[in-house]
């Protein structure tokens, strides 16, 4: 039998908040924690609303993921504390249409840039600090999965075997066929624009609206 090689779709989605798009431009994308400035309880907070850093930086809100609802849902020992930090260091890419879809109907109408990222060559210049996760990690409403370092899969290690690595301890690992959500990278990436096929405006024509 013939088994097909797993393989990453050819375009992960980032979307930047247009107020971010000329610092990303000179100084690429930033982890929330690096806009942050490595502050340790900022980062180690949930943020329910969004903020503007002094340097003028746009960072979302958490509202997805409430520390109540993030308690349910994390591996031992973790905190929702723990959780924030995780995150914060992190970069994220869409890898899914209508995950992005639901994204953009998140963003309240602010005006946004979206970045088409050629997901081949990003893995070939970072794959080293690349994962892929299965669900939406920054959710933790409405049934959410349970969640750990486990969640994130180092894309080669992904390429190479699937979820198992992913898989919670007696239980059977996710199918093969279950494709990635989101594509993470644990570093800030200042180069993205060399990877970088396409940007579109969206939402430019409404009206802006605060966070």
């Amino acid at each position: 039998m013939i088994v097909a090689k797993r393989r990453l779709p050819d375009i992960a989605y980032h979307l930047v908040d247009a107020v971010n798009f000329d610092r990303i431009q000179r100084e690429g994308l930033k982890c929330a924690a690096d806009l942050l400035d490595r502050d340790d309880a900022a980062c180690g907070t949930h943020r329910p609303t969004a903020l503007i850093t002094k340097q003028g930086a746009y960072i979302r809100d958490q509202a997805p993921m409430p520390p109540a609802a993030l308690a349910h849902c994390l591996d031992s020992p973790l905190t929702p504390a723990d959780w924030y930090r995780l995150m914060n260091g992190f970069v994220f890419f869409w890898l899914d249409g209508e995950r992005l879809r639901r994204h953009l109907a998140a963003t309240r109408g602010r005006p946004q840039r979206l970045l088409s990222i050629e997901t081949a060559r990003l893995v070939d210049r970072y794959g080293d600090v690349l994962s892929v996760t299965p669900f939406n990690t920054g959710n933790a409403r409405r049934r959410p999965a349970r969640r750990g370092q486990r969640s994130f899969v180092p894309v080669h290690r992904w390429l190479a075997e699937a979820w198992s690595s992913e898989c919670e301890p007696g239980r059977r690992p996710r199918a093969a066929s279950h494709r990635p959500v989101e594509l993470v990278a644990s570093v800030s990436i200042p180069d993205i624009m060399a990877f970088c096929v396409a940007v579109e405006p969206v939402n430019d024509g409404a009206g802006r609206r605060d966070a």
